[in-house]
C-alpha cells in the first residue's frame, strides 16, 4: 500500500469577472443611498412647513436635485422648507460637491487615518484620477479648496446682507453661508424666491456667487495643480491646460451671446441700464455652466436664447468637479478629432500632445450617450405633456447638464416627466460612462480580435 496520498489534480480557482472590485458601481450605490438617506430625512414633518409636511415625490426631487448639485424644485424652498430642512438640502449639496465616495474617504482618513484598497479605487473612479497613489493628496485637496473658497465667498456674502440689506448677523451667515455652498458646488439652490432676480443690480453678490460658481467647475484636479503651479504653466497637465483655456472663451461666448439676445426684451435685460446688463449677462453665462442661479427671469427669455443656453449647459465645466454637462475636455476632444480629420492629419494633436485612440472612444461614447439620453427623454416628456419642444429641451439638458435653470415648467410636469428629470439628474450627476458601467449585468474581456471591415461614412 502506497504511503502517499493519491494525486489528484488541482485547477487554480480563476476569481468570477462579476466579483472584482466595481468601482462605478459602488459609486452608483452610495450616490442612490444618501438620496434615499435625504429623501426620508425630508419626508419629516419637521422639515417642512405646513401640516403633512412633504409628499414622497417632493422629498425624493429635492434630496435628488440637492445631491446631484442641480438645483431644479418643484417646491418654493424658502417658503416651503423649515430650518431643518434648509440644513439637510445644504449637507446633501455638500456631499455631492465632495462626491459621496469623497466625502467617504474623508471620514475615513479623519476617523481611521488610511484609506483600503476599496476606498482607493472608489474615490479614483469618483474624482477620475489617473492612479491610486495620489488619491489621499487629491482627496485632501478637495476638502481644503472647497472649505476654502467657501468660507471666503461665505465672508463676503455675509458682510454684504448685513451691511447693505440690513439683515442681523444670524440671518446674514445663515444666508451668506447657505449661498456660498449653493455656488461653489454648483447646485443653484437659493433661499429667495425669485433666485438672486433681487439683486440683479448688485456686483457683490452676483460676482461673489459667479466666480465661486466658476471655480467650482473647473474641477478639483485644476484647482490642486493650479495650487501648486500657478505661476508654471509647463507644469501643467492637458486636463488643466484645456480647462483652463477654454473657461474664459466659454464665459465670454455665453456672455456676448445672452446679452445680446436680450439686450431689448423688456422682460430680461432691457430695462436695464449697459452696465447692469453686462453684469447680469456675465452672470446668466456663469451661473448656465451649470450652477443655475438666475438674476433674470428665465422663462421670459427669447427662445433662440433658450437653444443658445442649451448648448452651454451640455457643455458644462470641468470634469471631477462640481459641474455637470459632457466637460469642457470632452467637447475640446471631439473638436479637435474633428479638425484633425479634416486636415487628414494621422494622429489627434491637442496643445502639443497626442491623444490615445482609447480618448476618442470615450469621447464619442460620451457624447452619443448624452445626446440619445436627451432626446429619448425630451420624446417621453412632450408625449406625457402639452409644453413646446423648447421648453422640454430646457428642462431636459438642464437637469442632464445638473444646472438648474428652468423656464417655470418643472413644477408643474406629471409625476412620470419629474420622475425623468429625477433620473436625469442622477446620470447627469454621475456622468453617461459611469451610470452605464455601474448599470451593465457583467464585465468580460474578449480574447480574439474579429476581421475588419469599413462602412462608407458620411
Amino acid at each position: 500500500m502506497s504511503q502517499f496520498p493519491p494525486y489528484r489534480r488541482t485547477v487554480p480557482r480563476v476569481p468570477s469577472p462579476d466579483r472584482r472590485p466595481r468601482p462605478a458601481r459602488t459609486v452608483f450605490l452610495g450616490f442612490a443611498l444618501v438620496a434615499l438617506l435625504g429623501t426620508a430625512l425630508l419626508l419629516h414633518p419637521a422639515a417642512a412647513r405646513g401640516p403633512g409636511g412633504a409628499t414622497v415625490m417632493e422629498a425624493l426631487f429635492t434630496a435628488v436635485s440637492s445631491l446631484c448639485v442641480t438645483g431644479l424644485i418643484v417646491v418654493d424652498t424658502p417658503v416651503f422648507w423649515t430650518g431643518f430642512g434648509h440644513l439637510v438640502i445644504l449637507a446633501l449639496i455638500q456631499i455631492g460637491g465632495f462626491g459621496v465616495m469623497t466625502f467617504a474617504s474623508v471620514v475615513g482618513i479623519t476617523v481611521i487615518r488610511r484609506l483600503s484598497l476599496r476606498s482607493k479605487l472608489t474615490a479614483a473612479a469618483e474624482v477620475k484620477s489617473f492612479g491610486i497613489a495620489d488619491v489621499r493628496a487629491l482627496v485632501l485637496g478637495v476638502v481644503r479648496w472647497s472649505l476654502a473658497i467657501e468660507a471666503v465667498a461665505a465672508l463676503i456674502l455675509t458682510l454684504r446682507f448685513a451691511l447693505a440689506y440690513g439683515e442681523a448677523w444670524p440671518s446674514a451667515l445663515r444666508l451668506g453661508g447657505f449661498h456660498a455652498v449653493s455656488a461653489f458646488n454648483n447646485a443653484g439652490f437659493a433661499l429667495f424666491s425669485d433666485s438672486l432676480m433681487s439683486f440683479s443690480d448688485d456686483p457683490v453678490i452676483l460676482l461673489t456667487c459667479s466666480i465661486a460658481t466658476i471655480l467650482g467647475g473647473m474641477g478639483f484636479p485644476v484647482l490642486v495643480q493650479l495650487g501648486r503651479h500657478l505661476g508654471t504653466p509647463r507644469l501643467w497637465s492637458m486636463n488643466t491646460r484645456i480647462v483652463v483655456a477654454a473657461t474664459p472663451l466659454l464665459l465670454a461666448a455665453g456672455t456676448l451671446y445672452i446679452t445680446a439676445l436680450e439686450w431689448s426684451n423688456p422682460a430680461t435685460l432691457g430695462d436695464m441700464p449697459w452696465h447692469q446688463r453686462l453684469l447680469n449677462g456675465f452672470a446668466m453665462s456663469a451661473q448656465t455652466r451649470t450652477a443655475g442661479f438666475n438674476s433674470i427671469d428665465t422663462s421670459a427669455m427669447d427662445p433662440a436664447t433658450w437653444l443658445g443656453m442649451d448648448l452651454l449647459m451640455f457643455i458644462g465645466g470641468g470634469p471631477a468637479g462640481t459641474a455637470g454637462g459632457i466637460k469642457v475636455t470632452t467637447f475640446a476632444v471631439v473638436f479637435f478629432l474633428m479638425l484633425g480629420e479634416l486636415r487628414g492629419a494621422g494622429a489627434v494633436t491637442v496643445l502639443g500632445k497626442r491623444l490615445s485612440r482609447a480618448v476618442h472612444r470615450q469621447a464619442i461614447t460620451v457624447i452619443a450617450l448624452a445626446v440619445g439620453l436627451i432626446a429619448v427623454s425630451t420624446i417621453t416628456i412632450m408625449l406625457r405633456t402639452d409644453f413646446s419642444l423648447d421648453q422640454v429641451l430646457f428642462e431636459v439638458v438642464s437637469a442632464f447638464g445638473t444646472v438648474g435653470l428652468s423656464t417655470g415648467i418643472t413644477a408643474d410636469l406629471p409625476t412620470s416627466a419629474q420622475l425623468v428629470i429625477i433620473v436625469l439628474m442622477f446620470i447627469g450627476r454621475l456622468g453617461p460612462i459611469t451610470a452605464a458601467a455601474a448599470l451593465a449585468l457583467r464585465r468580460r474581456t474578449l480574447l480574439y480580435d474579429l476581421p475588419k471591415e469599413r462602412p462608407i461614412i458620411g
